[in-house]
This record gives C-alpha cells, sequence and structure tokens, in this order.
C-alpha cells in the first residue's frame, strides 16, 4: 500500500536515524517505532549496527573488549566497515520495497561528521532522514538500562554474568563519551531532529516538516521505558455468543456472570498493585456488566467497542453464508481489509484504536475488558503479528490474559477462569464454531488454571 503524507501523494521514504551512547534505550525505542508503523500498515524495518558488528568481529577475530579499549578510537576499521554495511542495507532494502517505507538506522551515529555522512548519502538518494536522539544523564535511568541489556539483548546472551556485562557496556561507554557529539539546534540547524532528553522528561525537535514524523514524534511522547504488565480479558460469555451471532450489545449469559464474579477474584490473586488498577470497557453492556464487581475506577471508551458488522450484524455465520455469499467469501479472503456493508474492517478498527494504543503506552496497572476483535487487533501490536494474520488469532472466553511489556518483546500469560464457555472462533472457509486447530492461531506463552495455579499446556 502506497504511503503518502497529507500534504501530497509521492510515495514517501523515511529513515529514522537513532543517536545516543550506549544504554540509553535506544534499541527499545528502535523497537516500539517499528511495532507501532507496522501496526499501521507502514512496512518499516530496524538495521541494528551492534547486529552487524557480532559480524565485523567474527570476521576479524577481534572480540568486543579488544576493539573497545582506549588505543583505539571511533574511527576503526571495523567500525566504519559496520557503519557502511549498515547504511548499505538500508538503501537495499528500499529499493526492494518499491521506495516506499520508514528505515530505523539503530545505531550510536555519536558525530557530526558520521551524520553528515548519514544525512548525505540517504539524501542523494532520495531517502527522507529525521534523527532520534535518546540523551540520558541520568545514572540511575542508565542502570536500570544495563540490567535490562543483560536480561534482553542478544549483543550480551553469552555473558558470564551481570557484573561483565555492566563492565563491558561501561567499558563501550567510556570509549564514545570521549567524542560524543550531542545533537544542538546551533550546531545541527540544517537536520531534522527529535531529542529525547532523560527519557521524554524533556523533548527537542527541529525541522520536524511533515505528518508521518510528527506522527512518530507524537508516539514517543507517550512511551513508557520500563517494563510493566497490561491485563487483556473479552467480556463474559453472551447471550449472543450462545446463539453463534455475532455483534449486538446481548447481555452475560448465566456462565458470563460467573465469569464476573470469579474476575474479581482472579484480580486479587494475580495482578499486583491492583488497589492502583484503572479498569477500561467499552461502552456495550455486556463488557460493563463483566466489569461490574471490580471495586475500581473503570473508564469507558467508544473505541473499545466490537468491530461493527454492518448489515450483519445480530446475524449467525450460517446466515451470512446463506444471505451474504459474495461477503461471506470475500472475507475469508482479506478478512483485514474486508469492511462489513454499513459496517467496519479490522483496519478500521485499528485506526480508531490508536489513542488507546497511546494511553496503554503511556500507563500501566490497566486492566482492558473488550471484544474478540478489539483484542485481535491489540495483542497484534504488543506482539507484532502480521495485519493478515491478526484477525485469525484465537482469544479465549473466560481468560484473564497478562502481557509483561519488556524492551525486546513481550511476554503472554493466559488465566483460565475455568468455567465453561462457547468457542466464538470461525475457521476460514467454513461458518462452523469452534477452535483453531492451527497451531500459529493460538496466543503464545503459558496457560495457568485459576484454580490450581499450575501450568495446564
Amino acid at each position: 500500500m502506497p504511503i503518502t503524507t497529507l500534504a501530497d501523494s509521492n510515495p514517501i521514504k523515511l529513515c529514522v536515524v537513532i543517536v545516543g551512547l550506549p544504554a540509553r534505550g535506544k534499541s527499545f525505542i528502535s523497537q516500539k517505532i517499528v511495532r507501532y508503523l507496522s501496526w499501521l500498515s507502514i512496512p518499516t524495518k530496524s538495521f541494528n549496527c551492534s547486529t552487524n558488528l557480532i559480524q565485523q568481529l567474527k570476521e576479524s577475530n577481534t572480540t568486543a573488549n579488544q576493539l573497545f579499549n582506549k588505543e583505539n578510537t571511533p574511527n576503526h576499521e571495523i567500525l566504519n566497515k559496520t557503519r557502511q554495511l549498515t547504511l548499505d542495507q538500508i538503501l537495499k532494502w528500499f529499493t526492494e520495497i518499491d521506495n516506499c517505507g520508514v528505515a530505523i538506522y539503530d545505531g550510536i551515529n555519536a558525530t557530526k561528521f558520521e551524520r553528515d555522512h548519514i544525512n548525505k548519502t540517504l539524501s542523494d538518494n532520495n531517502i527522507n532522514t529525521v534523527f532520534l536522539e535518546s540523551y540520558c544523564d541520568d545514572q540511575s535511568i542508565i542502570d536500570v538500562n544495563i540490567t535490562d541489556i543483560e536480561s534482553t539483548s542478544p549483543e550480551y546472551f553469552n555473558s558470564v554474568s551481570l557484573q561483565d556485562t555492566i563492565n563491558s557496556v561501561s567499558n563501550k561507554i567510556q570509549f564514545y563519551d570521549n567524542v560524543y557529539e550531542t545533537l544542538t539546534a546551533s550546531e545541527e540547524s540544517n537536520l531534522s531532529f527529535i531529542k529525547l532528553i532523560n527519557f521524554s522528561s524533556q523533548i527537542i525537535l527541529n525541522h520536524i516538516d511533515s505528518y508521518l514524523k510528527s506522527r512518530i514524534v507524537y508516539y514517543i511522547m507517550n512511551l513508557h521505558v520500563k517494563n510493566r504488565y497490561i491485563w487483556l480479558s473479552r467480556h463474559g460469555e453472551s447471550q449472543y455468543n450462545l446463539e453463534g451471532k455475532i455483534g449486538g450489545d446481548a447481555a452475560l449469559s448465566e456462565r458470563g456472570i460467573k465469569y464476573s464474579h470469579k474476575l474479581v477474584e482472579i484480580v486479587d490473586k494475580y495482578i499486583p498493585n491492583h488497589d492502583r488498577l484503572e479498569v477500561w470497557t467499552s461502552t456495550l453492556k455486556r463488557t460493563q456488566q463483566t466489569a461490574k464487581y471490580l471495586p475500581f475506577p473503570k473508564k469507558q471508551w467508544k473505541a473499545l467497542d466490537e468491530l461493527d458488522a454492518g448489515s450483519c450484524d445480530g446475524l449467525t455465520y450460517d446466515e451470512i453464508a446463506e444471505k451474504f455469499p459474495e461477503d461471506f467469501k470475500a472475507r475469508d479472503d482479506n478478512k483485514f481489509e474486508y469492511r462489513y456493508p454499513g459496517g467496519e474492517s479490522y483496519r478500521d478498527v485499528i485506526t480508531r484504536l490508536e489513542p488507546i494504543i497511546m494511553a496503554l503506552e503511556n500507563q500501566e496497572n490497566v486492566l482492558v475488558i473488550t471484544h474478540q476483535a478489539v483484542l485481535r487487533c491489540i495483542y497484534a501490536y504488543f506482539m507484532n503479528v502480521h495485519q493478515e494474520e491478526s484477525p485469525w488469532m484465537s482469544i479465549p472466553l473466560h481468560t484473564l490474559i497478562r502481557l509483561e511489556i519488556k524492551a525486546y518483546g513481550t511476554e503472554v500469560t493466559r488465566i483460565k477462569a475455568d468455567i465453561p464457555a462457547v468457542s466464538t472462533y470461525k475457521e476460514k472457509g467454513t461458518s462452523k464454531l469452534g477452535e483453531s486447530n492451527n497451531s500459529l492461531n493460538i496466543m503464545s506463552g503459558s496457560v495457568i488454571s485459576g484454580i490450581t495455579d499450575k501450568i495446564v499446556n
């Protein structure tokens, strides 16, 4: 899909060039931008200098400790080859995707000289550039980042200990700190840049001259940088679920009401600091009934309402296949893009969910109680699921989903309430309901029994 600005119809080629000393959260920010823009259907890829450096070190039979010592400089041959390799990979990628997309150059890019070279190279290839610096002088934040690097970064998987990682990262910081030049409007006024100071406690902007750049600014201003949990649940089983109907504003079934009571117990047992929990629901009856007994502040979001089925609202899949056979097939053929007559597509849902994602990125201790299609879209964002696959994800009823948000990914745990419920999952090519046999459609992570606390898968 061509990407355009609001101002014109020309395809966008944009490279976000990351700047910052080690342990400043650069890769975290890079991966989050990739996830966000990909979720919005913008082709996006991160090119990591450290990954290329590891390969260069192997080929040169050199260790990182040997490279980052006081006798060498950032203009060392291995480092120069690594930077050029990363830049070449970016240029090649743009030719492979018909020149439409966003590349992330995830590196240190410590000096004005390096940044000028990158900017000129990209400009000569008709690629727009925005530099994004993560500047941090808060040692407590840096220390936390080093610990997170040790536990999550592929670069340090083989570290002997946390202290080994601390020593290695500290040497790298000292190596670059001697030559590091921060971005300033006075010294690099010609560059388009975003400067985050101590993770958005302050932000400086220079020449943010396109809609896409402004979207990236808005997104990173909402980023929450520490590891945390987000909690998700579908509403309890509804009367429409029992009847196999889609959409509507049906009340909970008897078993759905049991889940609303059980959810209080599960939240109390599994959610830490739940005294500060906030519960978000849609405006539809079944989510509000599910949240009814939770003694926490509640907020209703129209954006969390279920996908609008339009003229198919209140029908079963058998009825849709009989009354609208062409629509039934068209939806199976391209479920993400298909829009119900008078209703919505999954792409439409993602558009209205963007404020929810922004809010979730800036929050913790939130339990979102919503609907199947909406949860598929939220799950796809946090798990980086491709848009064509997300509408086929199985999101079971009567299950509390825990997303543990980390710098290099998200871990999933499902806690089953052990209250029976029908399946509302429809496999591609059929009108029958029942759980998927395709492992790719099953949510990742462990499943825990809410009664025994044991892993059941």
